[in-house]
């Protein structure tokens, strides 16, 4: 039974959590045209660098994340444009170099007393004002320039060559999507975590593709089935006793698994 005081104390983490999951279904949505999720790990894990590193100079760790996970989508851009290795390679170079940097330099500020289990699984029962002005205000400034761009992303992740012939700036947008990616996951972060934010882009967009015929409608059924997640997983995670993170990512899950039988049928 959840009481008054119960919900008192998730209010400020239900909405930031619907926040993130409002932003993170259309841009999830691009992910999984783009077959991006591998880069949204590669981001998650550079966000840990962020963390030591705003530690150690003493500036917001939301702010530094942003900053981190924006120095590792340029580093990716350029070198994807040497073409002398594949995508994939240079990705897992960075992803798990960048984890491990992380984890050495959080290690190195031990003194700090930096909380690694809430930045690995996530820790959304201590969000506060100030994380919330920040997730609203970062969300949406990133939702006005995914709107802004919708057509030539969405032509762009339908055929690359073909929005070339069109005269669409194909790099540049492929280096906006990062970017926008770094951000909404350095805000996501006190939601579930770096091991487990790339789910929260790919699950609730996976699940609405089976379940609508327009990319407009895709993206805007993710986003409300990541609402539900979230509401879902954290209600589950009060009145279950278990980490708040985890608990969203499975309720995402289950949501996938129930849109699964609309083919079974």
């Amino acid at each position: 039974m959840i009481d008054l005081f119960t919900l008192q104390i998730i209010a400020l983490p239900l909405i930031a959590g619907m926040g993130i999951a409002a932003i993170a279904g259309p841009l999830g949505s691009f992910v999984v045209w783009r077959r991006m999720s591998y880069f949204g790990d590669t981001l998650a894990h550079s966000a840990l660098v962020g963390v030591a590193l705003g530690v150690f100079a003493g500036i917001n760790l939301t702010l530094a994340m942003v900053l981190g996970g924006v120095v590792v989508s340029l580093s990716l851009w350029q070198l994807q444009k040497q073409r002398s290795l594949a995508a994939d390679t240079l990705l897992g170079i960075l992803s798990h170099s960048s984890l491990a940097l992380g984890l050495i330099g959080v290690s190195l500020l031990a003194s700090a007393k930096v909380n690694l289990f809430s930045y690995l699984f996530g820790d959304l029962l201590t969000v506060n004002a100030s994380d919330l002005l920040m997730i609203y205000l970062g969300g949406m400034i990133c939702l006005a320039l995914l709107v802004f761009f919708w057509r030539p992303l969405l032509m762009t992740a339908i055929d690359e060559d073909l929005a070339r012939v069109e005269g669409i700036a194909v790099e540049k947008l492929r280096l906006l999507l990062m970017v926008l990616m770094a951000v909404v996951i350095a805000l996501s972060m006190k939601l579930v975590g770096v091991l487990l934010i790339t789910a929260l882009l790919i699950i609730p967009a996976a699940t609405a593709r089976r379940l609508t015929q327009s990319p407009e409608a895709m993206a805007l059924l993710a986003a409300s089935i990541g609402v539900i997640a979230v509401v879902g997983g954290l209600f589950a995670s009060v009145v279950l006793d278990v980490p708040a993170g985890p608990g969203i990512v499975l309720c995402a899950a289950a949501l996938f698994v129930l849109s699964l039988l609309k083919h079974a049928r």
